[in-house]
C-alpha cells in the first residue's frame, strides 16, 4: 500500500469518525432534552488553587496561583440517580507567575451520579478557550477532564469540590519542546433554581 493510498483511508475514516461522533453527541443532546426528568439551572462560584505541570521539569520556582470561578449551569435529569450537568464558567487558572496566569472561559460538562438526597459525584471532559491575548505562547484551546464532589446544604444551596486535570499541552506547539498541562482544584457554592 502506497502513502497516498494510506492517506486516503485515514482521511475517510476520520471524516466517519467525526460523523459518527457528531450523530452520538446530538442523540445525546436530543434524549436530554426530550427525556429529562427533571432540569435545574442555576450560579456557582468559587476559589481555585491552579498550578502548571512542566514536561521536562521547570527550571524555576513554580508556584500555584489562587484565583476565582464563576459562571452557570444546566442539570439535565435522566432519572432520580442520573444527570447530566453542562456547565459555562470564567476561571482564573496557571502559575503564579504574572507570565504563567492563565484565564479561561470554560465548559465542563459531567456525568452526575446522586447518591441520595445530598451528594452527587460527578466526572467527563472540560473544553477551555484562553481568555488573553498578551501571551503568544499559550494555546488557544485546551481539553482537561474534571471530576468533583458536590453535597446539598438545602434543597437549592449547595457546596463543591473538583479537581481538574489538564489533558493537552497549554502552550504553543512551537515552545522550544516543554510542555505544560494545568492542574486545578476547585471549592464552589452555588444555587439551584
Amino acid at each position: 500500500m502506497d502513502f497516498a493510498s494510506f492517506q486516503y483511508i485515514f482521511t475517510v475514516s476520520n471524516h466517519l469518525f467525526m460523523k459518527t461522533i457528531f450523530t452520538l453527541l446530538l442523540f445525546v443532546s436530543l434524549s436530554t432534552l426530550t427525556f429529562s426528568q427533571e432540569t435545574k439551572y442555576g450560579v456557582r462560584g468559587g476559589v481555585n488553587i491552579s498550578n502548571l505541570d512542566f514536561t521536562p521539569d521547570a527550571d524555576f520556582q513554580n508556584l500555584h496561583r489562587n484565583g476565582f470561578v464563576f459562571g452557570g449551569f444546566v442539570d439535565y435529569g435522566f432519572s432520580e440517580s442520573l444527570s447530566l450537568q453542562v456547565e459555562l464558567q470564567y476561571s482564573a487558572e496557571g502559575a503564579k507567575a504574572d507570565e504563567l496566569n492563565a484565564d479561561y472561559i470554560q465548559m465542563p460538562i459531567m456525568l452526575r451520579f446522586h447518591l441520595g438526597d445530598k451528594f452527587t459525584v460527578g466526572a467527563g471532559p472540560m473544553a477551555s478557550v484562553k481568555t488573553w491575548k498578551n501571551q503568544d505562547a499559550f494555546s488557544t484551546f485546551t481539553f482537561s477532564g474534571i471530576g468533583g464532589v458536590e453535597y446539598m446544604i438545602t434543597d437549592e444551596l449547595f457546596i463543591d469540590a473538583r479537581f481538574s486535570y489538564g489533558i493537552t499541552n497549554i502552550l504553543d506547539e512551537d515552545f522550544d519542546g516543554i510542555e505544560a498541562k494545568n492542574n486545578n482544584i476547585q471549592i464552589g457554592f452555588g444555587i439551584k433554581i
